[in-house]
């Protein structure tokens, strides 16, 4: 479950690093997704969850983590903007990453 600190500070436009539990099997694995929040959606509440988008092998890639999960071990924040004008920045998933960095001014 993710600390309350960290849960404060995902924000659309910020820079996470998701580090989620996966079972297969017998074993357990560690996986890493790294990318963008677009939105946060439901606040604090049971159901509240957050999307990450990220840029694999060429192809735009979103994953939608419930913040109350018990998958989810550790969210790491990389970088957070100053200020973002909207809640949810779903018009970045058609710009590139030079667009992305001008609009909202933050370095990824």
């Amino acid at each position: 479950m993710i600390n309350l600190e960290i849960l404060t500070q995902i924000k659309p436009g910020a820079t996470v690093r998701v580090h989620e539990i996966i079972k297969e099997k017998d074993k357990t694995r560690t996986s890493i997704f790294e990318g963008l929040v677009l939105a946060r959606k439901h606040g604090s509440e049971p159901g509240a969850t957050f999307t990450v988008r990220a840029t694999v092998a060429g192809e735009g890639m979103e994953k939608v983590y419930p913040i109350y999960s018990t998958i989810i071990s550790k969210v790491e924040i990389l970088n957070s903007p100053k200020k973002v004008r909207r809640s949810k920045l779903y018009y970045l998933r058609g710009l590139s990453k030079k667009q992305i960095r001008q609009k909202i001014g933050v370095s990824q």
